[in-house]
């Protein structure tokens, strides 16, 4: 600017004098706009908000008079959906009741984009898949605002390998089955306790197979590892018990502690298909009630623990056997003591950690849920 007004104010002919004047005003608008954005823009970190607050394959099917309506409609809708998702992230099932008094408009106002990974239209119709990211402020500020607790540091990823046993006794890794399509369907990885799942494509094919698991070959494992940029590989394993009922198991270590699972899984609805999908949930429950107990104390002091008698009916041994093991899976719950047992019931004794409330929402989300009749907790599936 200094060198402009000096070649200006030394009297240089009219063309050169409107040459140079342009060229410094366009300087002055090049500065001003540097000025402007470095004032006004957020540092890089700021803006690289956490991938927590971002809700991917959120499924709308919305109708209105037209298409264009239907599509705001559904992408209300979605907000709404996904702001649901975010808060069970954060803070389980009971985030999610207690911020439920959020409107649709308050939610937008938390949205930072929206972004169609799959779309349909048709006469007043709007069938599509978004991915929505928030505003990690906004929703902090929402959730203290009705008072919920939540837990933001995500766990480092880890690589879910599923390998699925037949009946037959064949076992499946790359190819299609129900219990790696549960595994995909979880769409973890931008959860609390991030859950990656391979592609399952060629170049997974030639780095793992059956045999290199079944031989625990960790030179094979870690290079999946490394491929997907994992903290930690588990191999998870499934396999029918009969047509809607499937055992699943996990060992390993991860960044949430050392994982040790082996149960089995009975579907009400949805057959095997169903059953799988129950196990998943539940498996990644359990990794984010760990990962989370770990952030807010690595241990639970016994005069932290409650307990409470309960009535579980059932109509067979084997119904038993299901509820038991679910009982025993269910975050929050640290030991469950059989007091007595009748052939069409038992009294349980339930010792749990950090309140009845979480603990009843940690029993919802087993299908399960404890109510007070006749001043006697019973527990009944749903």
């Amino acid at each position: 600017m200094t060198q402009c007004k000096t070649q200006i104010g030394a009297g240089a002919r009219a063309s050169r004098l409107a040459r140079l004047t342009r060229a410094c005003l366009a300087w002055a608008w090049i500065v001003l706009g540097v000025i402007a954005i470095a004032g006004l823009a957020p540092p890089l970190a700021a803006q690289d908000a956490s991938s927590l607050y971002v809700v991917s394959g959120v499924e709308v099917d919305a109708k209105e008079v037209d298409a264009a309506k239907a599509k705001l409609k559904a992408i209300s809708e979605a907000q709404v959906k996904a702001f649901a998702v975010l808060l069970n992230r954060l803070g389980g099932k009971t985030a999610e009741a207690k911020a439920s008094r959020f409107t649709p408009s308050q939610i937008g106002r938390m949205m930072a984009s929206l972004s169609v990974e799959e779309e349909r239209t048709g006469p007043g119709r709007y069938i599509g898949k978004l991915t929505i990211k928030f505003l990690p402020k906004r929703v902090r500020k929402a959730l203290n605002s009705v008072g919920v607790s939540f837990v933001e540091e995500q766990s480092p990823p880890i690589l879910v390998i599923p390998v699925w046993k037949q009946a037959d006794g064949t076992m499946l890794l790359w190819q299609d089955n129900p219990w790696r399509t549960a595994w995909q369907q979880l769409k973890a990885e931008n959860a609390l306790v991030p859950l990656l799942i391979p592609l399952a494509d060629i170049t997974d094919a030639q780095t793992l197979a059956v045999e290199d698991i079944v031989q625990g070959a960790e030179q094979n494992l870690e290079a999946m590892r490394l491929r997907y940029g994992a903290d930690a590989v588990l191999v998870a394993y499934g396999e029918p018990v009969n047509d809607n009922s499937l055992r699943a198991a996990m060992q390993g270590d991860s960044p949430v502690g050392r994982i040790s699972f082996d149960k089995t899984y009975v579907a009400t609805e949805g057959g095997l298909k169903g059953a799988a999908a129950q196990a998943v949930e539940r498996f990644h429950t359990v990794l984010i009630f760990k990962w989370t107990k770990s952030r807010t104390g690595s241990s639970i002091s016994d005069s932290n623990l409650q307990a409470v008698n309960i009535a579980v009916p059932f109509s067979s041994l084997q119904e038993w056997n299901v509820m038991r093991s679910q009982l025993s899976i269910t975050a929050s719950v640290t030991n469950v003591e059989v007091a007595s047992m009748s052939s069409n019931g038992a009294v349980v004794r339930l010792t749990y950690a950090q309140g009845f409330e979480y603990l009843q929402s940690a029993l919802r989300q087993s299908r399960m849920e404890l109510v007070l009749v006749g001043g006697t907790w019973v527990l009944r599936p749903f």
